[in-house]
């Protein structure tokens, strides 16, 4: 997160995009079920729940009504914020401390230098909730492998942090084993004790179903695409260019666009984009689907998988995607707000990012994100992703002050925003940390080093936008999203935690590669027909029969 921007539904994508650690990661949300997973010795255990036996275990939902959005969720969108911040006005969300100040070990990733202990941020929350938390801030680039070691241990800290990205291997069978059942203190109206965690919506509480039993806490997601083809708005107007509505257009504008001399390509790799325009499904769970024609299929297994790279491939071949991403190097973004692209995909909190980084020294600088728009000019094919792809975990020995303690930590960071304890949790304290300016907070130096990614990944509220220094960016951001959300469809696996049997863990990891180098002009089609095929026999077909048992069995998400 950017420091003056805040927004809930973080993802390991937005993680990196704004610490520029890396550029391809890609946060698809673990698939209600820990479904039929292989155990390392090759037997099975099936932990799939769903329906009756799932609504059970869920949280009653209880919509929070502490403050309002100015710009309500539609679609599938987030919620807009597009106020100032009157600090005196602030609402309280938690207005008696649930924490009984027992001591509380969390172990989280994060992304960039870990606060130090006992700073003035961590204890002045931990004076505010009633907490006295010990973090174990680990490197977020190799989190997985000190989950791993941690949970392979016999020592797990109080509270840990799950990423969906991390579920794989053995970690994803050790969730199950080593953290608790949170249903008897959150199912049904147990959990208005905490009403910030009430206020979540159900089905990022049915993600949060592992191995038959409510563990995780979750940071809700909005199901809206989270990428979007930014455009130099500025550029476009002052050039007279016309937003493109095809992908035939697309190629004519790029290549009007394009001068190698005056160092101006149209666009990067819009591989991302690409998969929207043609309608392909996402990767990884969700690409599966049972059609109208009743069959299971996976997503590389459509004419419209091929098409969107044959048309990338072509964007390639006509000279109008910068050198730098044809060699596969450097930073898109800096060359989008150099003005050496003029069309790039990137993550959804890019929008506000790029805007605030050239507020000063480029003030009529302008990006905007373009529609969506099918390749033949109609309306696109897009799809929901998971509602929740990061938890907070609390370990099963934990005594049962050490759980409320946890749950009281998780119930203020769900803070709805337009509340005291959202901007505790999102810049510190007042005068310490950050100032008001015009009604937007500003953090200092010391707010920018200590207010970092730590207790925003115990849970988050539903997922909303807002950027009081830029209201029109968070306007714009959910304006967006409302118009993408009428295009989403949810494929047969949307809201179900699956976690594959191991021995097809491997079995897609060879398109991402092959993808980047058919593109370029590196590889030829049959190179790309011959891996499907291969994908086919030597494990995608066994893989469709095992995800048409858990859908025969537990019903389909759309």
């Amino acid at each position: 997160m950017t420091p003056n921007a805040a927004s809930s539904g973080l993802s390991r994508r937005s993680f990196l995009a704004s610490t520029a650690v890396a550029t391809a990661a890609v946060a698809g949300g673990m698939p209600l079920l820990t479904a039929c997973s292989d155990s390392g010795s090759g037997g099975k255990r099936d932990g799939a729940t769903s329906g009756k036996a799932a609504d059970k275990m869920l949280p009653a939902y209880v919509a929070s009504t502490v403050a309002q959005p100015d710009i309500p969720s539609k679609n599938g969108s987030a919620a807009g914020y597009t106020g100032k911040v009157d600090l005196p006005a602030l609402a309280s969300s938690v207005p008696t401390k649930l924490g009984t100040g027992a001591p509380l070990e969390v172990m989280a990733p994060l992304w960039g230098t870990p606060p130090k202990p006992g700073c003035a941020y961590y204890t002045a929350l931990d004076a505010a909730a009633g907490t006295r938390i010990t973090w174990q801030n680990q490197d977020g680039n190799t989190y997985g492998e000190k989950l791993g070691a941690v949970l392979a241990s016999s020592s797990v800290p109080d509270m840990v942090v799950v990423p969906s990205w991390e579920l794989v291997g053995k970690i994803s069978s050790a969730v199950t084993a080593k953290f608790m059942d949170l249903g008897p203190y959150l199912a049904g109206d147990k959990v208005k004790k905490y009403p910030n965690l009430a206020a979540i919506p159900s089905d990022s509480w049915r993600m949060s179903i592992f191995g038959g039993a409510l563990r995780g806490i979750p940071m809700p997601a909005a199901a809206v695409p989270n990428i979007v083809p930014f455009y130099r708005k500025d550029v476009f107007d002052k050039k007279g260019y016309t937003v493109p509505t095809s992908a035939e257009e697309f190629l004519g504008w790029a290549k009007e666009a394009t001068s190698a001399k005056a160092k101006v390509w149209a666009c990067g790799d819009m591989r991302w984009s690409a998969a929207g325009i043609f309608g392909v499904r996402p990767a990884g769970s969700l690409g599966w689907n049972i059609g109208s024609d009743g069959r299971l299929t996976y997503r590389i297994e459509h004419p419209e998988y091929l098409e969107h790279l044959e048309w990338v491939r072509k964007l390639f071949a006509a000279g109008v995607v910068h050198p730098d991403d044809r060699a596969n190097t450097g930073d898109a973004r800096q060359r989008f707000t150099a003005g050496q692209i003029l069309v790039y995909n990137n993550d959804m909190s890019s929008w506000y990012g790029q805007t605030a980084e050239q507020a000063k020294s480029h003030p009529d600088f302008r990006t905007s994100g373009m529609d969506y728009f099918g390749a033949d000019g109609g309306s696109p094919t897009l799809y929901a992703g998971q509602p929740a792809g990061i938890w907070s975990m609390i370990s099963k020995d934990a005594s049962k002050e050490t759980v409320e303690n946890a749950l009281a930590a998780a119930n203020f960071a769900a803070a709805p925003y337009g509340t005291k304890e959202r901007m505790f949790v999102d810049y510190g304290v007042e005068g310490t940390h950050y100032t008001v300016e015009n009604g937007a907070p500003i953090k200092n130096d010391r707010g920018i080093q200590e207010v970092n990614n730590a207790w925003v990944l115990l849970a988050a509220p539903a997922p909303y936008l807002a950027h009081p220094d830029l209201p029109d960016i968070a306007r714009m951001q959910v304006e967006w999203q409302q118009r993408q959300g009428a295009f989403v469809k949810k494929t047969s696996t949307y809201g179900m935690n699956i976690v594959e049997p191991t021995r097809f863990a491997t079995l897609s990891s060879q398109f991402e590669q092959l993808e980047i180098d058919f593109v370029r002009g590196n590889k030829k089609l049959s190179d790309i027909q011959q891996a499907i095929s291969t994908w086919k026999s030597s494990g995608g077909d066994k893989l469709r029969d095992w995800y048409k048992e858990l859908l025969d069995k537990n019903g389909s998400g759309n």
